[in-house]
This record gives structure tokens, sequence and C-alpha cells, in this order.
């Protein structure tokens, strides 16, 4: 068997979830445009250039699911995915997951956005293997912080391996593995595994997919 592994935001999409969540609750007038824009855009550039404090972009990020009930949340996440996900879901990334699971590939999605916002996306691409950052919960409610490991960087090699484990296996038990990302960020991961595919990718990654002969392709329509 071979191992699939996918980023998530400007990978399989074309486009940013975490950031998108923002911009949907902006719009719907749960989050405050001025201050939220002027964070969240500070926190993206950050991310880009490889200097993003993750745990405070968490604790940025994940406060407003500690203000609502889940059944809020759900209601607003479905509409989020219709408005903003299914648009960012190509033609072309859908094929590329197809391909992968008529290969008979096991298939995940690993990311640095939160479980909550990004497992109703795994969903709609057929894929149930997902790691990602972990939202923490007290009875059925979000507390606004994560929980464990948080899958950015050297963090997602970290939870990969955990996941395998308990499943019994490691990296080396599959025949290929692969991972496609877009992000300099993702270079812990994309040096360990067989065949690292770069998809769109950042001027750093690119720069660097090209010295090691790395494919890089584009999943934009």
């Amino acid at each position: 068997m071979q191992l699939a592994l996918f980023d998530l935001d400007n990978t399989l999409l074309a486009g940013d979830s975490d950031y998108q969540w923002g911009q949907f609750l902006i719009e719907i007038g749960v989050l405050d445009r001025a201050i939220q824009q002027t964070v969240n855009d500070q926190f993206y550039q950050d991310y880009k250039d490889g200097k993003l404090d993750i745990y405070a972009f968490l604790e940025f990020q994940l406060k407003v699911l500690s203000l609502h009930s889940r059944e809020q949340l759900d209601t607003w996440h479905a509409q989020y995915m219709q408005k903003k996900i299914l648009p960012m879901m190509t033609k072309k990334s859908k094929a590329l997951v197809e391909k992968h699971r008529q290969n008979g590939d096991l298939l995940m999605i690993i990311t640095a956005t939160n479980s909550f916002v990004t497992k109703p996306i795994a969903t709609a691409f057929g894929i149930d293997n997902l790691i990602g950052t972990t939202p923490e919960e007290i009875d059925g409610k979000f507390t606004g912080k994560a929980t464990g490991i948080p899958s950015f960087q050297e963090g997602k090699v970290t939870r990969l391996h955990a996941w395998l484990a308990e499943q019994g296996k490691t990296l080396a038990d599959f025949e290929t593995t692969w991972f496609y990302s877009d992000s300099h960020n993702d270079l812990p991961l994309m040096k360990l595994v067989d065949k690292p595919i770069a998809v769109d990718p950042d001027p750093v990654l690119e720069d660097y997919a090209k010295t090691q002969g790395w494919p890089i392709i584009s999943l934009r329509s």
C-alpha cells in the first residue's frame, strides 16, 4: 500500500480555509472587521514568511469558538462550506485525490488549521483521515485553546509518526509515500517522504524544489 498525504490550504484548496473562516465570520457580523482583518492579515503574512508564532495565532483564532455554542458554530460552518470552501475545491484537486483513491492508497489530509474547520472539508474530499491542530473541548464546548502538538512545521512530522504508531505502522511500511504541499513550512515532512510534490509553491519552496529536482505542479483550475 502507498500513503498519500495532502496539505490543505493553498494545496488541495485554491485558498486558505482558516483565513476564509475569519473572513466569513466578519461578513456575517460575528467578528469586528477592523480588528480581525488587521490581525489576521499579519498572522497570514507571518505564516508566508515562515515566522508564524503558532501558539499566539491559535490563541487568537480559536477564541471565537469558545464564545458560541457548538450548534451555532456548526450552522455557520455549513454556510461557510457553501460560500467559501466549495468554490476553492478545484477539478484538478478532486481529480488528484480520486487518482490516489483509485490506486488503493491510504489518503490523509495533514494541516495546521484546526480540525473543527477542516474535518468537514476532508469529508467533502472523501478523505477519512485528518491530522489537524486540535481545539480543546470540555463537555462539548470549545475552550478557545488548543490541545496537544499543533500540526505545524515539525509538528506535522511528530503528529504523523504518532498517528502511524497508533495503527501499528511506520512510514517504512508503505511501498511509496507522497506528500503534496505549497509551503516551505512543510519542508520537514516533505524531506521525509519518498515523493514530495510542490503544488503551486511559495517562492522559497519553489526554489528548494528546483534544487532537489522535485516535481512542481499546479492544481488550479
